[in-house]
């Protein structure tokens, strides 16, 4: 029994996360509701399909609404036929008063379902929907009537309940149908969850008609229909919000003050020092740290305080130099990027079998796989200290993965802080009170991981986003400036470039060319930071000096304006500062794809054996000459091979080598050291084949795959020694480098698994094949994913080896009688 409860909870969550995800808008900024519509603008087919995606998803929510509605008006006729007995469960006040105008709203969206639900099933472009959603919307004066009852329908039930056992087992198991293709029958849920639904659904029909306009050619019949009711809906939200917001925003304590909610997120707290996911809550007068409990079935969900500080006795400065600081855990890596791609051979999969026929059940499998799998690295990638002290006792520690974060959640504590506020002490009772209220008072509803949306694509972008940083303006003071560039990924952002310092200036102009790789991104951030040459600012929590933000700003990456072959610039306006960037977007497909080259000059894009041929070498001299510089004064440096360098710098190098300028030593020790590695790197990218050869790589692939070790090295040396002999000097002698920089790693914090990650897609993937020739830009990157992780593995193999030896290895005669 205790199994299929948890059942049906787990059912119940995945419903109501669905019905919330698939139209959910954050802190009041309209979000698309299906993120892969983007990538259809402008064409109109496409447009038309992806209306229907939309048109489908919100006739799905609008199913569980209705059953909901319906779960609530079960119990309501046979309360209303009890309350004229001499036994009265409720009276018909009560009754009238708690399910006020239910069955209208039930009504309404039913009819709505009913009408909307043949247009889906029997679509084309001459399907007119933009009456239904006229009519819907006209209608919205009954949810008027319900908000403002709203309130003491809730008090009303909750009397009730306290007052009659019979009610309070009646309202907190209310049955709630499942969707007609769900295997499972009913849901229970309590009564006051399923009165707050109405109160939700408010928002979503006025949303939904944003995506629909937007698939809507503007000479479709639908599209003066659908304007019409979003300006009906638009009205008539602005007219109630400021009834709503204060029922989601604010908790009145009992000494009547205004408690206000600013700010809510998820964050990993080091507690005991070990990582925790905790859901932060920032008030207007104090901070709650809460953590979800398990609740039983039909139940809603609850958090329970952790701890609370008033913020009038919170500091970001340690008062007691002796406070110990607990020791942050940081994992290899390598082990985060090993599961970053075992989650996108997931959701390879996941997207494989929805094709598949009765691919469901397994679908459902790898989703609570990929969960577990997003959850751990939520948990497991943050690395950046974000303290708070309470000045008369504890310290606190969370990790963030963003600059920008953690400066919002502090701008934020010290903008409050200017009011003048008092120490508040709660009782335990108005404790238990404040945080009961979290739920429903929240505006981040679930864990920010890709497998808890309505993924039926994979979100964002897959590629290259190219950005150029040009200047700033706005500085009252001369400083030394510069920026630096995060992009999210896998539900959280992180740091991907950092221009050069700007010196002394009040207008920086940086000019600087970055190439970023994108994971599912949808947002670029910009910060500007003032650098910090003083020693005495050094932060205990990470042993770093903390340079001072001026500015930080977001953009959204729309696919329609990055995606285009032109620079696409743009301005971000950060407290009086302005930055201007230029941007543009290459898929994952087109920047991966290697392309036969017709020029024999130059270096880049030319068969490493004409190269060689033609210097009389060995190895090319471009990449004896990055080795050297690299491993003069680059072995030290942060992130080497990781960090993105300058773009410009990299096509100056190239443009060097391919013209093979005399001048090319002297740029080289001119030049910044991650744009020499970046050079390395675009090097072996643009092959015209990987220098392990197209030929051979099948059999390298099989060959990492055998689990007996003597195979498997008797297959991988073979393979070494089938390689061409430029080839095989090439990356034997980058072997050798890759392994003195792994060395250093205490330093450069560069493993041998992250040098396989960065170098091992660089080297082994294929020259495109008609098989993966125009390939749509969002499975590119499952195309991509799925052989990933084998190509590091490769490189990884040879770099745990001993030293490979050239004339060893010819030397040697290998028990491997069957021709590659």
């Amino acid at each position: 029994m205790e199994e299929e409860e948890e059942e049906a909870l787990c059912y119940l969550d995945r419903v109501l996360e669905e019905d919330e995800e698939v139209f959910e808008y954050g802190d009041g900024e309209l979000e698309p509701i299906t993120p892969i519509h983007r990538q259809f603008k402008g064409d109109i087919e496409k447009g038309l399909e992806m209306k229907k995606l939309v048109l489908s998803g919100f006739l799905a929510s609008e199913e569980i609404y209705i059953n909901q509605l319906e779960a609530l008006l079960l119990p309501m006729r046979p309360l209303k036929a009890t309350a004229t007995t001499s036994q009265p469960v409720l009276t018909i006040q009560q009754i009238e008063t708690i399910f006020y105008k239910i069955q209208d709203i039930f009504e309404i969206h039913k009819e709505f379902y009913d009408a909307l639900l043949p247009s889906i099933q029997q679509w084309d472009e001459k399907v007119t929907v933009g009456h239904l959603f006229q009519k819907l919307a006209s209608q919205l004066g009954v949810y008027k009537a319900f908000v403002d009852n709203y309130k003491v329908a809730l008090e009303t039930a909750e009397k009730c309940s306290q007052a009659n056992i019979q009610f309070q087992k009646i309202s907190e198991n209310l049955k709630v149908k499942g969707p007609k293709d769900s295997k499972e029958c009913t849901t229970s849920i309590s009564m006051e969850a399923l009165l707050y639904k109405p109160i939700d659904r408010v928002t979503r029909s006025t949303l939904v008609l944003h995506d629909l306009l937007k698939h809507t050619p503007k000479d479709h019949p639908d599209f003066p229909l659908l304007q019409d009711a979003l300006r009906i809906s638009q009205n008539f939200l602005s007219s109630i919000n400021e009834e709503i917001d204060p029922r989601r925003t604010a908790v009145t304590t009992p000494k009547g003050e205004a408690r206000q909610l600013v700010k809510d997120g998820f964050l990993v707290e080091v507690s005991e020092s070990s990582r925790k996911l905790r859901h932060v809550f920032l008030f207007t007068d104090l901070l709650l740290c809460a953590k979800m409990k398990k609740t039983a079935v039909g139940r809603h969900q609850q958090y329970e305080c952790k701890w609370y500080i008033p913020l009038a006795d919170l500091t970001f400065q340690t008062l007691d130099d002796s406070d110990s600081c607990p020791s942050i855990q940081v994992l290899p890596e390598h082990e985060i990027e090993e599961m970053k791609i075992k989650i996108s051979v997931l959701k390879s999969e996941i997207q494989k079998e929805k094709k598949a026929p009765k691919g469901q059940s397994r679908v459902e499998r790898l989703r609570k796989k990929m969960n577990e799998q997003e959850s751990w690295l939520l948990l497991h990638s943050p690395t950046i200290p974000f303290r708070i002290h309470n000045k008369h006792g504890k310290s606190y520690l969370f990790l963030l993965s963003s600059d920008y974060e953690r400066s919002e959640w502090r701008e934020s504590i010290q903008k409050l802080q200017k009011k003048d506020l008092q120490a508040c002490v709660l009782s335990s009772v108005e404790l238990q009170v404040l945080t009961s209220s979290c739920f429903k008072l929240r505006t981040v509803h679930n864990i920010p991981v890709t497998s808890n949306k309505d993924d039926e694509e994979t979100p964002g972008l897959y590629g290259f986003l190219h950005v150029i940083v040009h200047s700033a303006k706005g500085f009252k003071e001369s400083a030394n400036l510069y920026c630096t560039l995060e992009v999210d990924s896998y539900g959280y952002f992180v740091s991907k470039a950092k221009t050069r310092v700007f010196r002394d200036t009040t207008e920086p102009q940086w000019n600087e060319e970055f190439e970023i790789e994108l994971e599912g991104s949808q947002y670029l951030r910009i910060l500007c930071y003032e650098k910090c040459y003083d020693k005495s600012m050094l932060n205990k929590d990470d042993n770093e000096i903390v340079d001072k933000i001026m500015g930080k700003g977001q953009v959204q990456l729309d696919p329609q304006t990055v995606q285009s072959k032109n620079w696409h610039m743009d301005v971000i306006e950060m407290n009086g500062i302005k930055v201007e960037f230029s941007m543009k977007f290459t898929s994952r497909d087109l920047s991966l794809k290697r392309t036969p080259s017709k020029k024999q000059s130059g270096v880049f894009g030319v068969k490493i054996n004409v190269v060689t041929k033609r210097e009389r070498s060995k190895v090319p001299y471009i990449v004896r000459q990055c080795i050297e510089e690299v491993e003069k004064r680059g072995i030290d440096e942060v992130g080497i091979y990781r960090i993105s360098g300058v773009a410009t710098d990299i096509q100056a190098l190239k443009l060097a080598f391919d013209t093979n300028t005399k001048d090319i030593l002297v740029m080289l020790s001119d030049m910044d050291i991650n744009a020499i590695a970046g050079t390395l790197k675009l090097y072996f990218r643009e092959l015209p084949e990987p220098l392990l050869t197209d030929r051979l790589y099948p059999a390298f692939m099989e060959g990492i795959a055998l689990s007996d070790p003597a195979a498997k090295e008797n297959c991988m040396m073979h393979l070494l020694r089938s390689l061409p002999d430029p080839n095989l000097m090439t990356f034997l002698t980058l072997l050798e480098h890759l392994k003195r920089v792994a060395d250093k790693e205490p330093v450069n914090k560069m493993s041998l698994h992250n040098l396989a990650t960065v170098f091992g897609p660089t080297l082994l993937r294929p020259s495109e094949s008609e098989n993966t020739k125009g390939q749509h830009i969002t499975s590119a990157s499952d195309i991509w994913s799925h052989d990933v992780m084998a190509q590091v593995q490769v490189l990884l193999y040879y770099l745990q080896h001993p030293p490979i030896s050239f004339a060893e290895l010819k030397r040697n005669t290998l028990y491997f009688s069957t021709d590659v």
